[in-house]
């Protein structure tokens, strides 16, 4: 009798329990998916937003009134482009070496010149490849160009690098062809330029690196006994251009520089973000309290020439940079006493990207005025001298190093702080390490403004609400709240990220919902619908890194500020917070840490046990381009981050 009523009464539990678990079990994951299928906000708004946000960060060229002003500038800029952004984190005795240059093979003899090869070094266990075309005859110490080339998968054996080379040396110019790492000999897999991410992951800002390897080209030719250093040039088409411009402004040694097709200016590359699509032309902090156009101008009164294309396929078109980065800084030059020296092209001859002949014409005939030689008004044929990349070949070591390979050797030299074991020396720990990662990832708090319900159902047992977020900075979130109609106001509220947006987390809203608990799948700047697509988001995350921001302590930021809305107006004390993916899991631990009392528990799954997940991963950088935070894994790992967030729980 007695089992039979314990077993009657178990019977009845079990109806009570199953009735208690069941009473918000109305979803699934196919009905709750229309409810996540809709963009709240058009990704041309959030790309709007973010061309907004950064217009306020642009910086005008200073506007001096004496040439000893600007004199006194131009040093104080060189000093901060180098020392503070582009050497962040690389070793004293890399920066300042000796060059390093290997001649591979005899020197070839042509036709009025020489072809030697050389592999050199840009930094330790990484060479690179050079050609040197030299006049067959020298009198005396010779003029010498450094050519650079571009985004060009020949390498320096494409046909207008070579045609370029042959000529110079034909007129008495030295002419050193330097190869490019990512391009020729060196397109193997891991010395993409993506792969710099990793770089700044680990401390070193990936500019650093770009800069080292074309500088390495410069201080070889200045050491050959048979070059006149005061007649020193460099020039190069598009990503060419773009080290051309970096080079001659920060080298005082660069006495004349043509470019090509190589920069905007931080107006134009944020409204056309798709020119300046190059971890290195978006360097972390490049633009922070400065522009391209300041680089021009720290040419003054150097002679300068600035060649654009009518109409460019690949970038920088004449018509749409002039105004700031020549207009707008011949001023400096007329300063400067001398205002002829800062000349200007617009090809149209083709008016696509190319460095084909009528532009090589007008470079030929501008170094040739300012290097004192006689005029040159024509190309001397060398058609039949163009070699094949294989003949060309240089050959690296087969254990060199690759940018990524680079990455992973600094990351094993890197020596993180311990986590103190000990509770109590943990909770002194924390608040320092705090406000390291606050400096790290530049954590400045936002709120929302205004959080506008733009659509909006209550079917089938379940109401959802579609929300933009409009955040204090400028920027936006966009979510939606789902309920189900006989969960209480006060139900427990979790919020959702997913890396692929709130359209993939139909599963987990479903669960949550079925569970009796509010749900807010919401989408960060850069993650799902709120992802601008105007045409890649990560161009626009090298863009606000560029600008001295962190795309992911904005993401953190605008998590937090959320989720204090959604605190406050559903008065709740803590938030919940569940992920899926990399990016959202290293977001949610990240605003934990900034504000430990918020998140009462954050649920993570595919996520990363840690950052050298990234460092040791080639080609991970576009899928998570906030994760290659500028010093993030120099100071902190996973676990690290989480004990900051304590007493937040993870699992």
């Amino acid at each position: 009798m007695k089992q039979a009523k314990r077993n009657g009464l178990l019977s009845l539990g079990v109806v009570f329990s199953l009735a208690a678990t069941s009473m918000h079990s109305q979803t699934t994951t196919e009905s709750v998916q229309p409810f996540l299928a809709h963009p709240v906000q058009s990704t041309d708004v959030t790309a709007f937003q973010l061309e907004q946000y950064l217009t306020h960060k642009i910086t005008s060229l200073p506007a001096p009134k004496t040439a000893k002003e600007w004199a006194d500038e131009e040093q104080k800029l060189r000093k901060h482009i180098l020392e503070d952004v582009a050497f962040h984190g690389w070793p004293d005795e890399w920066v300042h070496s000796a060059p390093k240059f290997e001649q591979v093979g005899a020197t070839e003899s042509r036709v009025g010149y020489r072809v030697t090869k050389f592999r050199y070094e840009i930094v330790p266990g990484f060479d690179a490849t050079a050609i040197l075309y030299e006049p067959e005859k020298l009198s005396g110490r010779a003029p010498a160009i450094l050519n650079v080339i571009g985004h060009e998968p020949k390498g320096n054996a494409a046909e207008y690098e070579q045609k370029r080379s042959i000529n110079f040396a034909k007129r008495g110019i030295i002419s050193l062809s330097l190869g490019w790492v990512g391009f020729g000999e060196l397109a193997v897999k891991g010395n993409d330029h993506d792969d710099a991410g990793a770089l700044d992951m680990v401390g070193s800002n990936a500019l650093g690196f770009f800069y080292l390897g074309m500088r390495r080209g410069l201080d070889y030719l200045a050491s050959l006994p048979q070059v006149d250093t005061t007649r020193l040039g460099v020039s190069g088409l598009s990503g060419g251009g773009w080290q051309t411009t970096v080079l001659s402004a920060t080298d005082p040694r660069v006495a004349v520089s043509v470019e090509v097709a190589g920069f905007g200016s931080f107006p134009f590359n944020i409204t056309h973000p798709r020119d300046t699509d190059e971890i290195e032309e978006n360097a972390t902090d490049l633009n922070e309290g400065f522009d391209y156009p300041f680089l021009v101008g720290m040419r003054a009164p150097r002679p300068t020439l600035e060649i654009h294309n009518a109409e460019d396929d690949c970038c920088f078109r004449a018509a749409l940079v002039k105004p700031t980065i020549y207009d707008q800084v011949k001023p400096l030059f007329q300063l400067m006493g001398k205002p002829d020296a800062l000349a200007w092209y617009e090809s149209s001859d083709p008016g696509t990207h190319n460095y084909q002949l009528v532009n090589r014409l007008h470079a030929y005939s501008f170094f040739a005025e300012h290097f004192q030689l006689p005029p040159i008004t024509e190309e001397i044929p060398s058609s039949t001298e163009v070699k094949t990349p294989e003949e060309l070949a240089v050959g690296v070591p087969t254990d060199n190093l690759t940018i990524n390979g680079l990455a992973r050797r600094l990351a094993a030299s890197l020596m993180k702080p311990a986590i103190p074991a000990e509770l109590g020396a943990r909770a002194e720990w924390a608040p320092t390490q705090r406000e390291k990662l606050k400096e790290v990832v530049r954590y400045s708090p936002v709120s929302v403004v205004n959080a506008p319900r733009i659509g909006n159902t209550k079917r089938m047992a379940i109401q959802t609400l579609s929300y933009r977020f409009d955040l204090n900075n400028g920027l936006s979130a966009t979510g939606v709240w789902l309920k189900a109609n006989d969960a209480g106001e006060d139900a427990p509220a979790i919020i959702l990220l997913n890396d692929a947006g709130y359209q993939s987390a139909s599963e987990a809203a479903s669960r949550h919902v079925n569970h009796g608990e509010q749900v807010l799948a919401l989408d960060l700047l850069f993650t799902g619908f709120t992802r601008p697509q105007t045409p890649d988001a990560t161009d626009w995350e090298t863009l606000v890194a560029s600008s001295g921001d962190r795309p992911l302590g904005l993401e953190a930021a605008q998590l937090i500020g959320v989720a204090n809305w959604l605190r406050g107006s559903h008065s709740h004390q803590k938030i919940e917070v569940e992920t899926e993916g990399i990016r959202s899991g290293v977001i949610a631990a990240v605003a934990a840490a900034m504000e430990p009392e918020l998140f009462s528990s954050i649920t993570s799954s595919h996520a990363l046990k840690s950052l050298s997940y990234l460092v040791d991963t080639p080609g991970a950088f576009r899928s998570a381009a906030d994760l290659f935070c500028l010093d993030l894994y120099k100071f902190f790992d996973i676990d690290s981050i989480n004990a900051i967030a304590a007493p937040t729980s993870f699992r």
